[in-house]
């Protein structure tokens, strides 16, 4: 497991420290972390404590090593180890939900209050509301995208952006696997259409976990260059897609963060589409956006009537779908503007004028 001992992370040690402790518990068997570690609990626990409680004041480092350990942390659910691990731990467990808990304060805190509250109840009037929202949000037709990516982008910002995106288009069906388990009836059948459309429908050559990977060929990108090249916006985005996946309490919110995820792929994918033909790059590395440009298009028209319309009965239902959908598009637009103020475009327009 990495340290954390990147010239970016300029904070307190402390949290450094405990960042690596905990990641070094991570290869060690579970029942040996309980075991050997447990005088230590009480202490770990403090600490991570103090780093979320920084994290929520603003500390750009301290969330950077919040999200960097909950990353870590979920690596131990979402792949599958050579040898046994850290998973099922009670002190390990005891570390994520600390983590879990502060990630979704920090969330619920940039939801503008009475935003939930004003929900429609009828169920089209729901989905519109819900749709409406999304429309009017910063995220919706970002300049990033709208901008930057289509008409500036260069190679070496394509290939940052595969890499940021690798958090959540390389792992989609996984998400999908583990959302769907308890759900039933159409919705089952919708995330199960969607499963499938991910896993080629039946040919493995076009699963779209495959085709994404066949873009890190293009930019000659390796799994150990990915961990390093992450922001603590990048790291939030796939840690807040497994926390929803994973527990079912957070269902409802699943179903209005992938459901957004996947309504505002084709538009953005049109702009990364755009960029790649700009730059003549390879074509073999386009497949999985050109493919998601449409399927996603009929993805969200499936997910919004057969998942969302049917839920919207229920209050619970409605509450956590718009909170899922706000928690997309706030950290998006974060997300984005993070990105798009780190562009070439951008540091070349903060340099002065030169006088004549």
């Amino acid at each position: 497991m990495p340290t954390t001992d990147r010239s970016t992370v300029l904070t307190s040690p402390d949290h450094a420290t405990v960042v690596d402790e905990v990641s070094s518990w991570l290869a060690i068997p579970a029942d040996e972390v309980d075991r050997k570690f447990r005088h230590d609990r009480e202490r770990v626990a403090t600490a991570v404590r103090q780093m979320n409680t920084d994290a929520l004041a603003g500390d750009p480092d301290a969330f950077y090593l919040q999200q960097l350990l909950l990353s870590r942390i979920y690596q131990t659910v979402m792949r599958i180890p050579e040898e046994p691990t850290a998973e099922g731990s009670v002190l390990v467990h005891e570390v994520t939900r600390l983590l879990e808990r502060a990630t979704i304060t920090a969330e619920d805190r940039r939801i503008q209050p009475g935003t939930l509250e004003s929900a429609p109840v009828e169920g089209r009037q729901y989905l519109s509301w819900l749709k409406d929202l999304v429309r009017g949000h910063r995220a919706f037709k970002h300049p990033y995208y709208t901008e930057f990516i289509n008409r500036s982008a260069r190679y070496e910002d394509l290939r940052t952006y595969v890499i940021q995106e690798s958090v959540v288009d390389g792992r989609f069906d996984d998400f999908l696997a583990m959302m769907q388990v308890g759900t039933a009836g159409p919705a089952k059948m919708e995330v199960a259409n969607n499963f499938w459309d991910e896993m080629g429908n039946g040919d493995p050559s076009q699963v779209h976990t495959r085709l994404f990977n066949l873009i890190y060929e293009v930019f000659d990108i390796r799994e150990q260059d990915l961990e390093a090249a992450m922001t603590a916006s990048d790291l939030l985005s796939g840690n807040l897609a497994v926390l929803l996946c994973r527990y079912r309490q957070l269902y409802p919110e699943a179903v209005g963060f992938l459901g957004m995820t996947e309504w505002l792929v084709p538009d953005r994918f049109r702009n990364v589409l755009r960029a790649w033909e700009r730059l003549g790059l390879p074509d073999v590395g386009i497949t999985y956006h050109r493919l998601h440009i449409t399927i996603d298009s009929q993805h969200a028209a499936g997910w919004f009537h057969n998942i969302v319309l049917p839920a919207a009965s229920s209050e619970y239902m409605r509450r956590g779908i718009a909170r899922g959908t706000l928690w997309r598009v706030n950290s998006s637009a974060r997300h984005l503007d993070e990105r798009l103020a780190n562009t070439w475009v951008a540091a070349q327009a903060a340099q002065p004028v030169a006088a004549e």
